[in-house]
């Protein structure tokens, strides 16, 4: 009779135990989760292998030589985007301590019920088109690599004419532009018109790097630089040499480019015209 009892009251304990264990998990966790999802991510981030920008979680402290642009080039991310979800205006100044969210939650929509209407119109409008005539479908236009490409009044050109040596890939080993191999000191020249909005070495990986804006929609970057010529703020023509090639950030001398349209990454060599 004894043995029986303290077996059943053993029992009782061992279920009593597993139940706080589940309602542990079941409630804590996900709070851990939340709360570290939540926090400002920290630069052993952009160490770890599994870091595959775009990011939507946390935050970002500013720090000193950041600009909204390189913040936004870091976590893969449209720098408008990234400006409406923290109330950001235009010319997108910000301080050194600033806390950036990475999530969508503080975007501004206001004008989101005008493109709808606006679609809307448009939509009706083709139909009422169609019923009358026929319109022909134009055909779906892809980057030819053989070709210049001139995008929104962007007309290409290439910022250093020697060999790739590495070429754009969104699948295995990732490489978000190409690798243009050259001497230290060759001269790096802008892909087209813009303005620079980033000129540091605050990105890892990057060593020194330049990037600049062209439009609402198309950044270019030059990375690896031995020297920077040229200043944040300052208005850049095509083809004007904006560094010296070097290898920072990198094993041997060579300027890596990148394009990115919306926050995107894109080939390169669908933009760029075929070299002569």
């Amino acid at each position: 009779m004894y043995r029986l009892k303290a077996t059943t009251k053993q029992s009782t304990l061992c279920f009593s135990h597993r139940l706080s264990l589940r309602l542990l998990f079941r409630f804590f966790v996900p709070f851990i989760l939340l709360f570290s999802l939540s926090a400002c991510n920290t630069s052993e981030i952009y160490n770890d292998r599994n870091f595959n920008p775009p990011v939507y979680f946390g935050s970002h402290n500013v720090r000193e030589g950041d600009t909204l642009y390189s913040i936004a080039w870091r976590y893969g991310r449209d720098y408008k985007e990234l400006a409406s979800a923290n109330k950001i205006s235009s010319p997108y100044k910000i301080k050194q301590g600033q806390k950036i969210r990475l999530d969508l939650r503080g975007r501004i929509s206001s004008g989101s019920s005008k493109s709808k209407t606006k679609s809307a119109n448009v939509s009706k409008a083709s139909k009422s088109r169609s019923k009358n005539k026929a319109i022909p479908q134009k055909k779906k236009q892809t980057f030819n690599s053989r070709k210049t490409k001139s995008v929104k009044g962007i007309k290409w050109r290439w910022p250093h004419l020697g060999p790739i040596i590495a070429r754009y890939s969104n699948s295995g080993s990732d490489n978000k532009g190409i690798d243009i191999a050259g001497q230290l000191g060759d001269p790096v020249f802008s892909a087209a018109s813009g303005e620079v909005v980033y000129a540091g070495s605050g990105l890892l990986g990057y060593g020194k790097l330049i990037i600049i804006n062209h439009n609402e929609n198309y950044l270019s970057a030059y990375a690896h630089n031995k020297q920077i010529l040229v200043k944040e703020g300052q208005k850049i023509r095509a083809g004007q040499k904006i560094a010296e090639m070097g290898n920072t950030g990198t094993n041997r001398a060579k300027l890596h480019f990148e394009i990115r349209r919306d926050g995107k990454p894109v080939n390169p060599l669908g933009y760029l015209p075929k070299k002569s």
